[in-house]
Formats: structure tokens, sequence, C-alpha cells
């Protein structure tokens, strides 16, 4: 497989941020639709610029003028608010439209474009293209990986590793990717189910002898149907990092509904209860479980809790404006968050020490989709086998369709995962995502710093997953390698 190394600029893409629903919401409303061909799946998220130039947010650019000049020369020392400057002209094709380092895309538009760093396989240009596009718009520090057949074929990353943008990110840099952690407490759990040790059918009881909601099943909790949705008596942050209390007063609960019968997103109970059974059965931590017997034989830089020698290396997250808006109440569930969790609790020294199941995970795209790869790859990657490829198919098993009645959107929920079709995948608060393919054995990961306010998050994910199935597209590899400049 020819790999080419990108580095500076790295060309231009036409993929504005027009998707601004969710990626759990876009793949909800997509359960019947085939994932064979891109197109219509890019046909909502891209508008050629010329078409739509009102939608680009925050990017460099510049129209010529009908001379072919170009007509903003004069405001050259503005910059967007990303940080890249405007460039100015060298002739271009005889149009009379100058610029030096950058690129002009189609017909009236010029902007430079981010610096990224890493590797990109030919066919998966498009990938590299919407990162630096994403990073020119709303991003600040992000990575991108695309694994295929277990190997990586892009693992690209670029901006900033600091709101300030002082620190670049690079190769190593981590951040927590909130409930796209989710999907590695899920993959504990196939492990333990394909091992003999976890009956997925089986109540929670039955290992947690303390639990008094007999009739919750394990499949229950990793389909958010368990009718725990919060804590009913109230707790704040801190007691998130107290795993005895917590998971004491969610053994002492009563479900809100019939198990089985209710999807309602358990954002923050789903890991304590997970973990706690997983602790029960093996006697470690599900984060201990976790680096053992997952990142470890994988060598996979993903940490359930982290460990003080990496903080060094750590983007902390960075909150959109405003903060983020809490879930608006529903038909069935009207209670507030508790604990009401912002952006900011993640930056801190306590949050990051603690085990938080649900969503206090740290890695890169590069560590997510690695891990996730185990999934759309039978079980096996770099001679690792962790699942049988029977176990891999379970994620699938569809344990609830309806509406959720926490995200307020149709989800179809398989064994830990949103399941669709023959896909399954979450996403983390603020935009993470990890998107996996058993038909393709491709697994697509994006991980970033810049939080956006989405309740079910945004679009910048999605938009590198139909870039990947692109990638799939083109079955003959190009010859020649990717430039970074164009």
């Amino acid at each position: 497989m020819r790999i080419a190394r990108t580095s500076a600029s790295s060309g231009f893409s036409v993929v504005p941020n027009l998707f601004r629903c969710s990626s759990v919401c876009v793949l909800s409303v997509m359960e019947n639709q085939s994932f064979d061909s891109k197109a219509a799946l890019t046909s909502s998220l891209i508008t050629p610029w010329e078409a739509k130039p009102s939608m680009i947010r925050g990017s460099a650019l510049l129209r010529r003028s009908q001379r072919g000049s170009c007509a903003m020369r004069s405001m050259l020392a503005d910059r967007p608010a990303n940080g890249h400057e405007l460039t100015t002209c060298g002739q271009l094709a005889g149009e009379g439209c100058y610029f030096s380092g950058a690129g002009c895309v189609g017909r009236g538009w010029v902007r430079r474009m981010a610096d990224l760093q890493g590797t990109c396989d030919e066919r998966f240009a498009e990938v590299r293209d919407a990162l630096a596009a994403s990073l020119d718009e709303d991003d600040v520090g992000a990575s991108v990986a695309v694994f295929v057949g277990g190997e990586p074929v892009v693992d690209l990353w670029g901006g900033f590793a600091d709101a300030g943008r002082t620190v670049a990110w690079q190769r190593d840099t981590i951040t927590n990717v909130w409930s796209t952690t989710k999907t590695m407490i899920a993959l504990c759990a196939l492990i333990l189910a394909d091992r003999g040790d976890l009956d997925l059918d089986a109540p929670v009881a039955g290992y947690w002898p303390e639990f008094r909601a007999a009739d919750v099943r394990v499949r229950h909790v990793l389909s958010h149907t368990a009718g725990m949705p919060t804590w009913d008596d109230p707790v704040v942050v801190e007691d998130l990092y107290d795993w005895a209390r917590v998971t004491s007063l969610l053994a002492g609960q009563t479900p809100r509904w019939t198990p089985g019968e209710v999807g309602c997103y358990h954002a923050a109970t789903q890991g304590f209860l997970l973990g706690e059974v997983v602790r029960r059965i093996t006697g470690k931590t599900i984060g201990a479980f976790f680096a053992a017997e997952v990142a470890g034989p994988l060598g996979a830089d993903f940490h359930i809790g982290l460990p003080a020698e990496h903080d060094h290396r750590l983007a902390l997250s960075i909150a959109p404006p405003g903060g983020m808006t809490p879930p608006p109440p529903s038909e069935l569930f009207d209670a507030e968050p508790n604990p009401y969790i912002e952006p900011a609790h993640a930056n801190t020294v306590a949050w990051r020490r603690a085990e938080i199941p649900s969503g206090a995970g740290y890695g890169n795209a590069r560590s997510v989709a690695t891990v996730q790869s185990v999934v759309s790859c039978g079980g096996a990657v770099g001679g690792v086998r962790l699942l049988s490829r029977a176990g891999c198919e379970r994620a699938l098993e569809e344990q609830y369709q309806g509406l959720d009645y926490v995200l307020g959107v149709p989800m179809r929920y398989g064994l830990g995962y949103g399941a669709s079709g023959r896909t399954c995948y979450w996403g983390g608060m603020g935009g993470s995502l990890v998107f996996n393919d058993l038909d393709a054995g491709m697994t697509v990961a994006y991980v970033m710093n810049q939080m956006v306010d989405a309740i079910n998050g945004d679009g910048r994910g999605m938009t590198m997953v139909t870039a990947a199935y692109g990638g799939l597209s083109n079955a003959t590899p190009r010859t020649s390698p990717i430039r970074a400049s164009r």
C-alpha cells in the first residue's frame, strides 16, 4: 500500500460545515440506507463553495474581481478567527489572480489551508482535505485516522493543543474523547462475553448481589434501556471521583421504567453500572482491565483514567462560547442533569485521575481507531486476537429501536454501540466520533479539542467518515504521491 507523508499546507477541500446535526442523529435516520456508494451520503454534506459561499464560516477566503485580480488585497491585514493568514498572489493560469503558498478552490475563492502532519494513502486524499478544511473552520487541534483491514491508511493531525494556539498538536497529543469512551467499555464487555465470563442476558444482580433491580440485565445497560439514566439522589461532579459512593447509589435505585422498554441515554451512569459488573467478575477496575487486556496487547495509547506521566502531552478540552446546552426535557424524562458536567471539569486533575468510564477516556484518533478496528476486522488486529468474529457481530444485535428520550432522536441500539445496518458507532460530547463498518473492515476515528455546542455532537466527524468512503471507492491507487500543497 503506497503511503504518502503529509506536511506543510495540505490542499483544498469542498467540505463546508453544513452538517450541523450530530453524527448520532444522522446515522439514526440512515438506518435503511446503504453505504456501498458515498454519493447519497455526501450529497447532503457537500456543497460547492461557489454555490454556498455564505455557509463557509471562519475561512480565509478571497474573491477575485471580474478582472481576475484579488479584490481584497487591501484587506490582507485581516485574519480569520483560526489564525491562518490570508495570502497574496502569483499568476494563476492567465486569470490574473495571484497567490503564494496557498491554492485556489474552483472559480472565485482562494484560501490557505491548515498544516497537517502524518501519513495518508493516496486514495484517501479526501480525508486529508476534510481535516485541513475543518482546522480552517471550526477546529483548533484535531486528529483523524482511518484503518482498513486493521492497517492505517490515514493517520493525520494538525492545529494546536491549546486554546491560545501556541502549542502544536503533535503525533502523541491526546485529549478527552468524552462518550467515545463508551465504545471502549463496550468492547471490554464483548471480550468478557466472548470468553464466557459474562452472560449479556444475565441479571446485573447475578454479578453484583447488592444491586436491587432484579430485572435489569447486562444487555439493558449496554443499550441504554436499564431505566437508570441518572442518579435519583442529587450528586455533584466530585461524587464521580468516588466509585464506591456512586455505584452504591445505583445499586439501591429502582428503574424508572420496565428495563428494556425505553431508550434513554445513560450518559454518565452506564460506565459505572458496567464498570462495577466488570470489577465483580475480574477483580479489576474497568480502566485496569482495559489497559491490561485491550490497550496493552494492541499497543494503543488510550487510557480510562489518565496517569500523571501523560499530563505533559494532554490537549485540554476547549468549551464552545456560552458552554454546552443541556438536553431539553422530553415526554418521559424531564430530570435536570445530575450532575451537571461542563467541559471545564475534564480539565481538572481530579477528573483525569478518576475512572469515569462513560466519559473520561484519553487518546487520539490513532489509538481510538486501533482499538475499535478489533470490531470492524473480525476480532484481530496486528496479529492480536481479542474477539471471535461472532463476538464482533454481537455489537450489531438490536436491543432497542425507537426514540431516545434523552437525545430526542430515533436510535437503534446494539450491544454497546449505536447500530445502523452493518455499521456501529458512537461519539463524544463536543464532537469526537468512532465509526466501524464490519463489511468494509474499516474504522474511522476523529478526535479534537474544540467542542461544539450541539446536544448530539456535530458534523465534523461524519465529514471524515464520508471522505473515508470516498477512499474506499477509489479501488485503484494513484501512482503519484499526494503533494502537501497544490
